[in-house]
C-alpha cells in the first residue's frame, strides 16, 4: 500500500488526480452564478446551509432587482427576506446582506476589497466566505473550509485538525498558492460524489490507495 507516503509527497499526488478528476480554475470549477465580485460575495452568504442550486435560484431574482451594492444595502428587508426565504436562516441573511452592501458601498465606493482582514470586516462575512471571493473572484490565494474539505483533509491525513481555521493553515503549507481555491472546490466535489459523509465510497475512490482511511476491499 502507497497510503504511508510522507505528507508533502501525499497532498502532491492527491492534487494531481483530483485536477485529473475534478479539471479546471476556481471559477469554473464554483456552480454559483455570478457576474462580478459583489453577486458573488452575495451569493456565498446565500450558501450557508443552502445548495447551490437554490441560491442561483434565488440568486438571479435578487439581482434583477438590486444590481448594485447601494441598490441592496438601502433595500427594504421584508422584501429581501422574501425573496431569499427558500435559502434558509433568511432573516439573518437578510439583515447581514443589506448591512454588507451597505458597507461596501459606503466604505468601498462600491467595490468589493480583495484583502482577507477588509472582507472579513464585512457583516455576515467570516474567513471561508472571504476565501471563496479571494479565490473564485478575484484568481488570489484563498483556501475556503468547508464541511466537506474538513471531512475530507481529516481523512486523507492532511490534517488532524478540527477547527476550520487551523486546517485551512495546514493546508497552506501543503497546498501552492495559485492550487489553493481549486483545491478546496475539487476536494468539495469528491465529497459530495464519493468520499460522502456517511458512508464513503473507497471502492469507487481515485484515492483509496494513498488514502490512510481507506476502507479494506
Amino acid at each position: 500500500m502507497e497510503n504511508q507516503l510522507p505528507l508533502q509527497v501525499r497532498s502532491e499526488e492527491i492534487g494531481k488526480r483530483l485536477a485529473l478528476l475534478y479539471p479546471g480554475t476556481a471559477k469554473s470549477l464554483c456552480a454559483l452564478r455570478f457576474g462580478n465580485e459583489f453577486e458573488l460575495l452575495a451569493a456565498t452568504i446565500l450558501s450557508a446551509q443552502c445548495t447551490d442550486e437554490r441560491v442561483n435560484t434565488v440568486t438571479e431574482v435578487l439581482f434583477s432587482k438590486y444590481h448594485t451594492p447601494a441598490e441592496l444595502g438601502a433595500a427594504d428587508i421584508e422584501d429581501v427576506e422574501q425573496i431569499i426565504r427558500s435559502t434558509g436562516f433568511y432573516r439573518e441573511k437578510a439583515k447581514n446582506l443589506i448591512k454588507m452592501s451597505s458597507v461596501v458601498a459606503k466604505r468601498y465606493q462600491g467595490t468589493v476589497p480583495n484583502k482577507m482582514e477588509e472582507l472579513v470586516s464585512l457583516p455576515g462575512v467570516g474567513r471561508k466566505t472571504a476565501n471563496v471571493v479571494l479565490s473564485v473572484g478575484f484568481m488570489l490565494p484563498g483556501l475556503p473550509v468547508d464541511t466537506h474539505v474538513k471531512r475530507l483533509s481529516k481523512r486523507l491525513g492532511l490534517s488532524a485538525s478540527d477547527d476550520p481555521v487551523r486546517i485551512e493553515q495546514e493546508l497552506n503549507k501543503l497546498i501552492s498558492e495559485d492550487e489553493r481555491g481549486s483545491f478546496s472546490l475539487r476536494l468539495i466535489l469528491h465529497g459530495r460524489k464519493v468520499c460522502q459523509a456517511r458512508k464513503p465510497r473507497c471502492e469507487a475512490c481515485e484515492l483509496a490507495d494513498i488514502c490512510p482511511s481507506s476502507l479494506p476491499q
